[in-house]
């Protein structure tokens, strides 16, 4: 079965979820014997080679820009795949969802991985926010099947669009601490420090996290990892704070350093608002942390309603009087850390992931149009 992936910036670029997500897919599918072919940002990639991992690769450019990036690249993609004898157009990304009108109407079969609430998110205000919105609904209209990350996706995507969808998660792999010297670069000892892991965007919730963290009356750091990529006033006013139980480190593109801070940090804080089943989160579980996260349904899905994790809200004392309560108690931490990756193990590996896909795909062959 011959198989195209449109809407990420390509293979093996590891960026973000979506770049994990399309790498950890498509290797897979390879091994079970599917022909898989990734379209890729061709300005991102020195060189360009036509295979790898038995992975067949396309360049296309884009006009690398925030807003234009994804779409101008996602338009010459889907042309040229909708006249290549490609079985299944698999697209992710719910901003390329007016492409679809290219695949039906030359009777493609496709299916798109739809992203979390975009239209909520604060970065996307506006002329922004209306676009994501309408771009998932009609996708909803043009793709024969659209996929959700999270039962309450699934459940909003009825709710908003009165559309039905498959359920598929994203996946983590576990991993286990193999340096924990590696986090001496910021002075850190293991077990001493909170982490935040993201984009430093309003919808991460990193300055409610922050505040709250400040208040309290911690002996702890708080470790924050992440940063945007673009001059913005919310990241700024966040990393001047001055507090020597700050530690902004910025991007971490080391994955060896990274993963050591998730192993040794003493809780994970999330905050992320608006996504499905969030990559962060489960790297988080996978990775053997205490999770302290944000009340909301996709977290509340995630972490079993608290079987796996912690809950905080956004109301002003309520993390703070959170972290004196876990601090009082680390026994309650180093059970969640004990148990973290049994979650993984249970719903979200990659195996598990790859296999729901294997299934849907082979679905889909079988069956006409929706």
């Amino acid at each position: 079965m011959k198989i195209a992936i449109i809407g990420s910036r390509g293979y093996p670029y590891v960026y973000s979820g979506y770049e994990t997500f399309v790498k950890e897919l498509s290797e897979r599918l390879a091994l079970l014997g599917f022909e898989i072919t990734v379209y890729c940002h061709k300005n991102l990639f020195e060189t360009r080679p036509k295979l790898v991992n038995n992975i067949n690769l396309k360049y296309f450019p884009a006009i690398e820009t925030k807003s234009l990036s994804q779409l101008t690249h996602t338009f010459q993609a889907m042309l040229h795949a909708c006249f290549c004898d490609y079985d299944i157009i698999f697209v992710v990304n719910s901003a390329n969802g007016p492409f679809g009108f290219f695949s039906k109407a030359t009777g493609k079969k496709t299916a798109i991985n739809v992203d979390g609430q975009e239209w909520l998110r604060p970065k996307w205000k506006g002329l922004g926010a209306k676009y994501f919105r309408w771009a998932s609904w009609i996708a909803t209209k043009l793709y024969d099947v659209i996929i959700t990350d999270s039962s309450e996706m699934q459940k909003i995507y009825e709710k908003e669009f009165g559309a039905q969808s498959t359920m598929i998660a994203y996946g983590a792999n576990v991993r286990y601490s193999t340096n924990p010297g590696l986090i001496k670069k910021w002075d850190l000892q293991p077990g001493e420090y909170y982490l935040i892991v993201g984009r430093l965007v309003p919808d991460n919730n990193a300055h409610v996290i922050v505040r709250e963290f400040l208040s309290s009356r911690s002996k702890k750091r708080m470790v924050v990892v992440g940063d945007v990529t673009y001059s913005d006033t919310y990241a700024q006013e966040l990393k001047s704070l001055n507090d020597p139980r700050l530690i902004f480190t910025g991007y971490v593109k080391n994955q060896e350093m990274l993963a050591e801070l998730y192993h040794n940090a003493f809780a994970y804080c999330h905050g992320h608002e608006f996504g499905g089943t969030n990559p962060t989160l489960l790297k988080a579980l996978a990775y053997g942390c205490a999770v302290c996260a944000l009340d909301t349904v996709f977290s509340r899905e995630v972490l079993k309603d608290g079987e796996f994790g912690i809950f905080f809200t956004k109301e002003p004392g309520n993390l703070s009087s959170l972290l004196h309560k876990i601090e009082e108690r680390p026994e309650n931490i180093a059970r969640l850390k004990d148990i973290s990756r049994s979650r993984i193990a249970e719903n979200y590996t990659w195996e598990k992931i790859a296999d729901q896909y294997r299934a849907l795909f082979e679905k889909m062959t079988k069956n006409g149009r929706r």
